[in-house]
């Protein structure tokens, strides 16, 4: 048991030495070492201070949190049959304990008396915030519950935990179940050479001839905007939008299962719904004032989505010269960028040559340099794949945190893209994945604009987890409420769209020149083209989340019903009508594919947009790149994790309440635009 590497993990991460045999004896022996940590702090003779009480619970389960976060991690990024298995019977056992930690009325009552002493009144604000909201955590979670709702509390937490582990499974799986090979060229008329270029190496990988096409965005996107056939765009936009509704990965049961445990939750805590429950401790604090935010948005922005949209319905008539045609949902991405063509002369696939995915991250760790004066260097350690990299973040000489980069799609691998928190030090380490568009060939990975948005996003969270000071680390980091955590991440992008900023990175890969001036404006002026559809189709998610979480009738609900309730939400806010049969939702890893993850909290990218499009006016108003600003924003909001409140944080950095004025005007979603 000794040389188990998820016992002890340093550091310096040993991933190639992890295997699936490690991880159920580990869990098992951290579990019981946590339990160990936990009964010191309940029998603690003499005086409690904040060391043997509250610092004591704050460390008891660290290394069963990290050494659950490498596996989870290891089983999105490198997953294997015997690693799911192994990983799928280690969740339920995290997920109990974790669940008896509130429900132990004499852990609740060491952490109480504690609060009493004199060394609990003589905190700083901080370790006093932490105090705080750690009665209120124990609260929250069931510490006042009789001992059969405990009880009752801790299968729905462990049940949960299965059913959310298995949503996200079906995805993986349905996602890499399908592929399309077409053997003709002459029917991928339309996609650009990169495209097509990327589907013949993934046929090549496999064995096959001809141009192989799957579900994962690099390969799926560029079908669905460019290619002409609509007949191929057809099969795959309805292949990944009924992604696991049917068969043995159906997740529509899961779905309505999921939903039940949730109110079952929030009920039996007190709470009206799972929505007022999550957002109690988040900006929001209820599930009606996030309805609220939604409903003001999408009121602001609903007449010039429907300009939008008959503009569109236009430009599709008159390509076709057919004043009878009608949108289908898989035209829109194609007309859209036909259109977006013909108003703005501007062709995304242009750019890719300026966005070689290295010079993307030198210049992005440049960027870091000029704001928040940080070295960032590239080291050799174990990685879990070949494609990983990793960086370590420099201060003053010293390490303070470092990170991994995995940034292209493997079948092995989850899609989207997510940053994650490994160790909280100092140094801290973490990491960021991607599903971009990878090398082919000789050429080497060249991004589209959206792509690279992503890359800064993702590093933007990091950034939030590696500069972070905070002394206690469950308030530090990414530890924030979750409608404040994207304000980090959202406000990177902005620097994607100023020339001051995109001269660190964007640069021909054959030639070193910098994006023309024409072209740059032809980029900045397709920024905010149809603004309106994106913020719709954001405010779809936020609000189906939502009524899910607040509206729907559990008790005479199916589970194609739930689907249908979904799909009907979401088509109020579609370009187009959507198909019968559209399943959107059974693949929403977002909301199913973890116990809370972002339920009732989708509505969060928006309010942070809020916040994001208000703070970087700060930064435009001083030349976008001022180490001023920089420092500003890195000393009242990346360093403070959740040692305050975030509407504390957000006013030290502007001075003032966020305006929501700011991201309308930077969408062209005002009169005057």
């Amino acid at each position: 048991m000794s040389s188990n590497p998820l016992l002890h993990i340093p550091y310096e991460i040993p991933f190639h030495e992890i295997r699936p045999a490690h991880v159920l004896p580990a869990i098992e022996t951290l579990i019981e070492n946590a339990k160990g940590a936990l009964s010191a702090i309940k029998n603690l003779e003499g005086s409690r201070t904040y060391e043997n009480t509250l610092g004591a619970l704050e460390d008891a389960t660290v290394p069963l949190s990290t050494a659950m976060t490498v596996v989870g991690h290891l089983e999105s990024v490198a997953t294997t049959p015997d690693l799911r298995k192994a990983y799928t019977a280690a969740q339920p056992l995290a997920a109990a304990f974790w669940s008896t930690i509130p429900l132990d009325g004499e852990l609740y009552d060491a952490i109480h008396t504690y609060a009493a002493t004199d060394d609990a009144k003589a905190l700083d604000p901080v370790r006093a915030r932490l105090l705080e909201k750690t009665l209120r955590s124990f609260r929250r979670n069931g510490a006042e519950l009789s001992p059969a709702k405990k009880e009752e509390l801790t299968a729905i937490q462990v049940e949960l935990t299965e059913k959310t582990t298995l949503f996200a499974q079906h995805v993986l799986d349905a996602t890499n179940a399908f592929e399309l090979i077409i053997e003709d060229e002459s029917r991928l008329e339309g996609l650009p050479e990169s495209a097509k270029n990327a589907a013949a190496a993934s046929a090549k990988s496999k064995e096959l001839s001809g141009y192989r096409f799957t579900l994962q965005a690099p390969s799926l996107i560029p079908v669905l905007t460019y290619l002409d056939d609509s007949a191929i765009r057809e099969r795959l936009w309805r292949a990944y939008n009924t992604r696991a509704t049917s068969g043995e990965r159906d997740n529509r049961g899961l779905i309505l299962e999921i939903l039940k445990l949730r109110n079952r939750k929030a009920k039996l805590l007190g709470y009206e719904d799972f929505a007022d429950f999550v957002l109690e401790e988040r900006m929001a604090k209820s599930g009606g004032a996030a309805m609220s935010f939604v409903d003001e948005l999408r009121e602001k922005t609903l007449p010039f989505f429907q300009k939008e949209n008959a503009a569109l319905l236009s430009f599709q008539q008159a390509t076709l010269n057919d004043a009878a045609a009608t949108l289908n949902p898989w035209d829109v991405g194609y007309f859209a960028e036909k259109l977006r063509k013909e108003r703005y002369d501007f062709d995304e696939e242009i750019l890719r040559p300026y966005f070689k995915a290295e010079s993307v991250l030198e210049g992005l760790f440049e960027l870091a340099k000029e704001l928040y004066g940080i070295e960032i260097e590239e080291r050799k350690v174990s990685v879990w794949n070949e494609d990983v990299r990793f960086y370590s973040i420099q201060e003053g000489g010293k390490e303070i945190a470092g990170f991994y980069v995995d940034l292209h799609p493997r079948e092995d691998k989850r899609g989207g893209a997510w940053m994650n928190a490994l160790v909280y030090g100092p140094p801290h380490r973490g990491l960021f994945c991607a599903n971009v568009t990878p090398p082919v060939g000789d050429r080497p990975a060249l991004l589209t604009h959206r792509e690279v948005e992503t890359l800064f996003h993702e590093f933007g969270h990091l950034l939030h987890h590696a500069l972070s000071e905070v002394e206690v680390s469950s308030l530090g980091g990414t530890n924030v409420a979750w409608d404040f955590v994207e304000l980090p991440s959202q406000i990177m992008e902005n620097f994607c769209w100023e020339r001051v900023s995109l001269d660190f990175f964007a640069k021909h890969y054959e030639t070193g020149e910098t994006i023309p001036e024409e072209l740059l404006q032809k980029l900045q002026a397709s920024r905010t083209y149809r603004a309106a559809a994106a913020q719709m189709r954001q405010l779809g998610f936020g609000t189906v989340d939502l009524r899910l979480h607040r509206e729907l009738d559990l008790d005479t609900a199916t589970p194609d019903s739930v689907r249908a309730f979904a799909r009907d939400v979401l088509a109020e806010h579609a370009v187009t009508d959507l198909p019968e049969d559209y399943g959107m939702i059974c693949a929403f890893t977002h909301l199913f594919a973890s116990p809370t993850a972002y339920a009732s909290g989708y509505y969060s990218y928006k309010w942070a947009e809020v916040l994001d499009a208000d703070a970087f006016t700060r930064f435009r108003e001083n030349g976008v790149i001022s180490k001023d600003i920089g420092h500003a924003f890195r000393s009242n909001v990346l360093a403070k994790g959740d040692s305050d409140d975030p509407e504390t944080l957000f006013k030290n950095f502007m001075g003032r309440a966020p305006n929501l004025e700011a991201l309308l005007e930077r969408c062209g979603l005002t009169q005057d635009a």
